[in-house]
């Protein structure tokens, strides 16, 4: 997984520019379709990562009444948070030229 902590990727919601968007697939939709799913694949890998540190501090206990707030999940909790969205995260992925894609379509024709 890229380093998210470190990403430039805005945390509220910016205007970025269609041609540099499309550029290098010179289609709006093929982009956005790519970007969309490398969000989806950063936002399981936060999930994940999110869920292993917090069953870290997972304190289990058999009432169900009962409700334990650990400080440290809530601190883990509120980190992840302030984090860039995924589908922030894969925008500027996309704009560093850091997502690899291919186009099977045209791999087929080759054939």
């Amino acid at each position: 997984m890229s380093d998210i902590k470190n990403s430039e990727a805005p945390i509220n919601t910016i205007t970025i520019d269609k041609n540099l968007i499309d550029e290098p697939t010179g289609n709006i939709y093929k982009a956005i379709s790519i970007i969309a799913k490398r969000a989806t694949q950063i936002n399981g890998d936060i999930k994940k990562e999110l869920l292993e540190k917090l069953d870290e501090f997972a304190t289990y206990n058999d009432s169900l009444e009962e409700i334990f707030e650990n400080k440290e999940q809530i601190e883990v909790s509120k980190f992840y948070e302030k984090l860039p969205k995924p589908h922030a995260l894969a925008v500027q992925e996309w704009l560093e030229n850091k997502i690899y894609y291919r186009n099977t379509q045209e791999s087929e024709l080759d054939k």
